[in-house]
């Protein structure tokens, strides 16, 4: 494993020794970005981050329902094909629309399809289905309420027999349709700030009460313990839970723990397996957290959250990464009827492209390029998670998988694909800080993704679980014997149970000349830079073995992270044999026979740098 001379955290010195609605029923009416505390380095960086803070989220945090009025007063007989009723500020909070409390107009109501404007009382009317969501796009410069768990209350189903029988439970019946559905809000100078920061947190996916208990050690003590998210939230980005839905209150608990609006979308592991159709795949889910997809803004930022699995397929097993015509129509008018100047920050748990899956159809999106053409123009990164790996693809990346399913030329935009809290399903050799080391299949470490919504762009950055911020990189040694030891062992991915590899940080003289450097800078991307240091000498670039230029996906032992890899054949896990942010630098001719120590400096496309060293031996 890589040996640092100063090893920063616990987490690195670990890694170096080898993640239900409430309905109110009334009558009538180093200092890296994303971590708090820190200033991160200017160079390059289009800004500065902005301060974010709160004073108390558990005094302040705005709860409440959404108000569902069964019947009203004074109100001519109700359409049975339209909805209507109000957004409004909710200047009391007590979730009850009050006659002193007035509309708020301009504000986007959805049924799934359909998006209306409200007008300057703020009303609305739309046209009814029998399985609906309705839902309000939180306006810039409110919030909506918050329940217990920290969950957003934006939205009501209108199912009236509720769902089919499914094993999860699904929506329990709603009855006929009500007299109005009024959406409260509360104004908040806050959330009218253009710039913001908004957290992205991949599959938490736990399978079992033992895998909620690392998920609360790990990424949701992390952010237990950070207080810079409360206006835009934290968006868990799908695979809430392993095909488990008993699990659904355990995750309630831990958002429970957060310091922001905790939203959701869904992912493949949370769906309905039992659905006789795709009208119902995930209603266990709905009934828990909400829409399958909606929008909401947050000072200068439109975030959309897709639902991107389609289940079931029709004469076939399995799902497929795809959004249906509805939800197509719906993200057609919402973006339409969103400001141009907008930022948009687009989530979905498939990801619209990936480098992991880069030659597959069915864990990418089918309808990229329509997707494309909706979004030409508007500023934009999209995230996703699902591939249980942390990619930063810049606008123009490209490999050879991508254009001969799409066509494209490359990416008109950046794509993140999160990581993933579970990181590689919570696999590998347990820490002393109550969490498996969970090396994800690209080699990275689990942790969450933060956007900072800047004035001057879109700013990623990530921290590790357990980590500040600053550990970013593994770094190892691919010799000879590496690699020879690797085909040995690769069957037993997943597995494990390979011997250790002896000395991993030695290499003969006269395999010095076919061995490499390895660093494996997660968050590396197309404007990042490696170099490397031996034994104080002049730095020296090392070489990204994925360039993201059209080419093939590069694979196998001379391609992987040997850190990783070590782990993973020994302890069980995916095997990183593959990455797109892996640098790798020739050992230099006539190194002399004894210790030496290679300092590895990596500087992202924010001008961010991070250090580490690694000690090997030449005998």
């Amino acid at each position: 494993m890589t040996q640092h001379r100063s090893p920063r955290t616990r987490l690195a010195r670990a890694v170096v020794a080898l993640a239900a609605t409430g309905i109110a029923l009334t009558g009538a009416a180093p200092a890296q970005a994303g971590v708090p505390g820190h200033t991160p380095p200017q160079a390059g960086r289009p800004g500065p981050a902005p301060e974010f803070s709160v004073e108390d989220w558990d005094r302040d945090a705005y709860r409440g329902q959404v108000e569902v009025v069964k019947e009203a007063k004074n109100r001519k007989p109700r359409d049975p094909d339209t909805l209507s009723g109000q957004v409004f500020d909710d200047r009391n909070r007590d979730s009850v629309r009050q006659p002193h409390e007035k509309g708020v107009a301009g504000a986007r109501v959805s049924n799934g399809e359909e998006v209306v404007v409200t007008d300057k009382h703020g009303r609305y009317e739309l046209p009814v289905r029998e399985n609906m969501t309705v839902f309000v796009t939180q306006p810039t410069g409110y919030r909506v309420p918050v329940d217990a768990d920290n969950v957003p209350q934006f939205h009501y189903h209108h199912l009236p027999e509720g769902s089919p029988e499914l094993e999860g439970g699904g929506i329990a019946p709603t009855g006929e349709l009500p007299a109005a559905v009024n959406f409260p809000v509360v104004e908040d100078d806050a959330m009218a700030e253009d710039e913001q920061r908004c957290l992205i947190g991949g599959d938490i996916q736990t399978y079992e009460q033992e895998e909620v208990e690392y998920a609360r050690a790990g990424a949701f003590a992390d952010l237990a313990e950070r207080e810079d998210y409360t206006d835009c939230g934290i968006l868990f980005i799908g695979d809430i839970v392993g095909d488990n839905h008993a699990l659904y209150p355990q995750t309630r608990e831990l958002t429970g723990m957060l310091n922001g609006p905790a939203w959701f979308l869904p992912g493949n592991h949370d769906l309905d397996f039992d659905a006789p159709d795709s009208e119902h795949a995930f209603d266990t889910y709905r009934a828990e957290f909400g829409p399958e997809y909606y929008s909401y803004d947050v000072g200068d930022t439109h975030v959309i959250a897709l639902s991107s699995v389609e289940y079931p397929l029709e004469g076939e097993k399995g799902y497929n990464g795809s959004l249906d015509a509805r939800q197509l129509e719906w993200l057609r008018n919402d973006i339409e009827a969103t400001d141009p100047d907008k930022k948009i920050v687009l989530g979905t748990h498939v990801p619209l492209l990936s480098f992991a899956d880069e030659s597959s159809e069915k864990h990418q999106i089918d309808q990229l390029t329509e997707i494309y053409e909706m979004l030409e123009g508007r500023e934009v990164v999209t995230v996703g998670g699902h591939t249980h790996s942390t990619e930063i693809m810049r606008e123009g990346d490209l490999v050879a998988g991508w254009k001969e399913i799409y066509g494209i030329d490359g990416l008109p935009f950046d794509h993140i694909v999160a990581g993933a809290i579970s990181g590689d399903w919570y696999s590998g050799r347990m820490l002393e800080e109550g969490y498996p080391t969970a090396i994800q299949r690209d080699g990275a470490l689990p942790g969450v993704l933060t956007l900072d919504m800047l004035d001057e762009g879109i700013v990623d950055s990530f921290a590790v679980r357990g980590d500040d911020g600053s550990d970013l990189m593994t770094l190892g040694l691919n010799t000879p014997q590496y690699r020879q030891w690797f085909e040995e062992n690769e069957d037993l991915k997943k597995k494990g149970g390979a011997q250790p590899l002896a000395e991993p940080l030695v290499v003969s003289a006269e395999d010095a000349e076919q061995s490499w450097l390895t660093a494996n800078f997660y968050t590396g991307d197309t404007g990042s830079e490696v170099e490397v240091s031996i034994d104080g000498s002049a730095p020296v670039a090392a070489e990204r073995t994925q360039p993201m230029q059209g080419e093939e996906q590069r694979s196998g032992a001379e391609y992987s992270d040997p850190t990783a890899a070590q782990e993973q054949l020994v302890h069980g896990g995916s095997l990183a044999d593959r990455s797109m942010h892996l640098w790798r630098l020739p050992l230099p001719e006539g190194l002399a026979a004894g210790e030496h120590t290679a300092t590895v400096t990596a500087t992202d496309s924010h001008g961010r740098q991070f250090t580490e060293e690694i000690v090997f031996t030449v005998r």
